[in-house]
């Protein structure tokens, strides 16, 4: 039935939000003069502002950082201080990679025998370095680096590949990214949940579409794909 299985990469296959989150914490403490509260959601607020500019990734959260923190200091925030959130970017960039549990096995598993697509958006130059170290790069027969995830952004992706949306597998971790607009274009998708999911990536699950499935972890996944077969 399915021809192709496709992977978010960021905190389907590998750790990637709680290095958001610890970075996030410390810059509450470099600002916590302010409060929690307020330095959480002028970052939120000059995060969802800048996607069109910076696009998604370490990157563009370092920028609105940085932004924040002069909003938030009326310009006073110090070099030493911008330095440090620089070095926060750093850190994150420099991240080991930390595959999530069943990851290589089932991914090994499942390439013997169909195509297996990555599909992930963020910087192009980050998200290749994240690829790479993954140790996984073997696996995959497609790696697309996208801007956004939209039904328009999928739509080309299986035009290009010559592949119908009924033979086609998603699994995610964000409702808003990997399951709704694979759902809207009649393609299937597995949601698989992360610890934790930054409130931009939330969305309604499709739970009265039969090409909507959940799993608690990307070991269930095999087991899943037989049934569904």
């Amino acid at each position: 039935m399915f021809e192709v299985i496709a992977f978010d990469a960021d905190d389907t296959l590998w750790h990637n939000e709680s290095i958001f989150t610890m970075t996030q914490i410390k810059f509450r403490e470099m600002l916590s003069s302010h409060g929690k509260e307020v330095v959480d959601q002028t970052l939120f607020s000059t995060q969802i502002k800048n996607l069109q500019h910076f696009g998604y990734g370490i990157k563009g959260f370092i920028l609105s950082m940085i932004e924040t923190s002069i909003e938030l200091t009326d310009g006073e925030v110090s070099g030493n201080e911008i330095q440090r959130i620089l070095n926060f970017g750093r850190e994150m960039l420099e991240a080991p990679i930390e595959l999530l549990p069943h990851t290589r096995e089932v991914i090994e598993e499942l390439s013997q025998k169909y195509s297996l697509f990555l599909i992930t958006k963020g910087d192009l130059i980050d998200q290749e370095t994240k690829i790479a170290r993954s140790g996984l790069a073997e696996f995959f027969d497609a790696v697309e680096i996208v801007s956004d995830k939209t039904a328009e952004v999928y739509s080309k992706i299986l035009y290009r590949h010559k592949i119908e949306a009924s033979n086609f597998l998603m699994i995610g971790n964000s409702m808003r990214s990997d399951i709704v607009p694979i759902v809207k274009i009649g393609a299937h998708a597995v949601h698989i949940p992360y610890l934790s999911t930054w409130e931009h990536e939330q969305d309604h699950p499709p739970m009265d579409s039969k090409h909507f499935s959940k799993l608690e972890h990307l070991g269930l996944l095999p087991e899943l794909i037989k049934e569904k077969e």
